[in-house]
């Protein structure tokens, strides 16, 4: 479940050349994997990354365990490529670190929706990164170089404290309820579970994941849509039946809760899903906790608890 997760978070899931090389990499907070950003890209608030503030170009890195390389690799052939609908323009072997490495350059999407993308798979001891530069429709080809150079500069710092992870998150937890960290990501998200496992399987340990996003919140009128299809873009479970889709304020914020039920996508086991959102004025932090339908009555107070003890980082 934790490689589908992280591929979901992914699905949910994310400029002018220079001589980019020979300048020092820039870690962002919490983030093992650093680059030289290109000119006017700055760290990106809340994100392992980088973003032009003016243009919205972005790069994004994400951590994952050593394991998810070949897996990842094998999305990368041309027809791959093709079937995600991405048109490569070229493709390049960059020596980054000390294993391999893959680089596409090309448009995501067709037509007026297209846009110009870089993504990097390279692997190194321990971890696996994916680092992904993206620009507006109709950026310049200079601009686009740019952020292709910016991705052959990657490089990997040693591994952070679980501490130092957490403390960098834009959120603090501040009940854990019995749930222990197993991971952040991203920067902006963490994964926590109750079980002496880090990779869970068939809803082994109830399992709860919290992201926060600092892109535009949908209006009011538009959550419940928003929220529905959050869950069901969660590609871990199928077939959920709602229980209870509802709307409340709380703590002066907007929220939207969905608790269904639903099976987990491979093993077919019987789980509960209970998704909850607070919306903000400058974007929404969203949780995912997933429990085997069994242990429902002991854990959706908990994944409740946790969730009611997030605060903005200071």
């Amino acid at each position: 479940m934790t490689l589908r997760l992280t591929a979901a978070l992914l699905s949910s899931l994310l400029a002018l050349a220079g001589p980019a090389a020979a300048q020092t990499p820039v870690f962002p907070a919490g983030s093992r994997v650093g680059l030289v950003p290109p000119p006017n890209m700055v760290p990106a608030r809340g994100v392992a990354g980088f973003r032009n503030p003016q243009t919205g170009a972005a790069i994004l890195a994400v951590e994952m365990p050593a394991e998810a390389f070949p897996g990842l690799a094998a999305t990368f052939t041309d027809e791959a490529l093709k079937a995600q609908g991405f048109s490569l323009t070229r493709r390049d072997a960059p020596q980054i670190g000390g294993g391999k490495a893959i680089l596409v350059t090309g448009q995501q999407g067709e037509g007026a929706s297209s846009v110009p993308k870089s993504v990097l798979l390279a692997s190194e001891p321990g971890m696996t990164v994916l680092v992904i530069g993206q620009l507006p429709h109709g950026a310049p080809e200079p601009d686009v170089a740019a952020v292709e150079a910016a991705l052959k500069t990657v490089a990997f710092r040693p591994a952070l404290s679980l501490t130092d992870q957490v403390g960098a998150l834009p959120f603090r937890i501040g009940d854990l309820a019995g749930f222990r960290v197993v991971r952040t990501m991203a920067g902006n998200s963490v994964m926590m579970t109750d079980g002496p496992s880090d990779v869970v399987r068939q809803a082994s340990q109830p399992l709860l994941l919290i992201a926060q996003s600092f892109g535009p919140a949908p209006g009011p009128e538009q959550r419940e849509a928003f929220a529905r299809s959050a869950l069901v873009a969660n590609n871990f479970i199928k077939e959920p039946v709602l229980e209870r889709s509802q709307s409340f304020k709380q703590g002066g914020s907007d929220w939207h809760e969905i608790v269904a039920r639903a099976t987990e996508t491979g093993t077919e086991t019987p789980v509960v899903v209970m998704q909850t959102i607070r919306f903000e004025p400058d974007g929404y932090m969203r949780s995912v906790g997933i429990v085997d339908a069994k242990q429902r009555d002991a854990v959706l107070p908990r994944f409740r608890r946790i969730v009611d003890s997030l605060a903005p980082q200071q």
